[in-house]
């Protein structure tokens, strides 16, 4: 029986991956700042040291890690403690620990630069992250390279697509972010598959960063590397719907992200 640590445990996602984890037979141990009603959790704010709940992370053969302040437009005030401050102690505490893995949530926001382009979207690509979530998600990526390099640490980072969704399962009219966030689509049913997948990967695996999609129609993002690495079979695809309102939403994100770039290239030319 292996021992599985979540932090950000009373969370969707983290309540969908107790669970999934307990009906498989593993011990799951929760960390969160609150319980939110869910039982058994050890409540902690992970972004102080502590030994209290550090000592929470002996004996546990795996941390997923997913606690972080997940909306796009965070600002640094919460995005410093909530999502660079704690996913540094939570390496930290995985590596004195002595688990054998740590699976780090990163995001499909760490390439969103690249929506105006065209052709694939591989994990090799220069990150591209155009706000502060992004470019935190990009930083426990590089910590996770670091502990894994130092400590010992394997480490896999899923850059997480389109995974919670208002209004149902299926992506439509009403999917955030439009094409782009419809293309990126991804099931429950896939994405418990891919952080079950990243548990089990071969010991050999030290570390990765992998997309985590379904097999969507006209998807940029390359999920072979994923299957390669970590043995991810995606179960679901949907296509994307479109009408005249939202290619017209995407033409203007697309030009907005392209002046925006164009403007940061420029000011990045300077003497200082």
């Amino acid at each position: 029986m292996r021992t599985i640590l979540i932090t950000g445990a009373a969370g969707t996602l983290g309540q969908r991956l107790s669970a999934a984890f307990q009906n498989s037979g593993d011990k799951v141990v929760g960390i969160d700042r609150e319980s939110r009603g869910a039982a058994g959790l050890v409540e902690a704010d992970l972004s102080r040291w502590s030994e209290a709940w550090a000592s929470a992370f002996l004996g546990c053969d795996v941390v997923v890690h997913l606690a972080a302040d997940p909306l796009p437009s965070a600002p640094w005030s919460s995005l410093q403690p909530f999502n660079i401050d704690l996913t540094l102690n939570v390496f930290e505490a995985a590596a004195r620990a002595k688990a054998r893995r740590l699976i780090f949530a990163s995001s499909n926001w760490v390439m969103a630069g690249y929506r105006p382009a065209t052709g694939p979207i591989t994990t090799d690509a220069a990150p591209f992250p155009i706000n502060g979530y992004g470019a935190t998600k990009l930083m426990g990526e590089r910590a996770g390279r670091f502990f894994s390099d130092t400590r010992g640490l394997s480490v896999i980072c899923l850059r997480i697509g389109m995974a919670e969704r208002p209004g149902g399962t299926r992506p439509g009219p009403e999917t955030p972010q439009g094409l782009w966030g419809q293309q990126m689509w991804l099931s429950d049913r896939d994405m418990l598959q891919g952080f079950v997948k990243a548990v089990e990967a071969p010991a050999d695996l030290r570390f990765a960063v992998v997309n985590l999609m379904s097999a969507n129609e006209g998807m940029r993002w390359d999920i072979e590397a994923t299957r390669q690495a970590i043995g991810y079979v995606p179960q679901d695809s949907h296509p994307t719907y479109s009408s005249a309102s939202i290619e017209l939403q995407e033409r203007l994100v697309c030009s907005t992200l392209e002046s925006s770039a164009q403007q940061l290239a420029l000011v990045s030319s300077g003497p200082f």
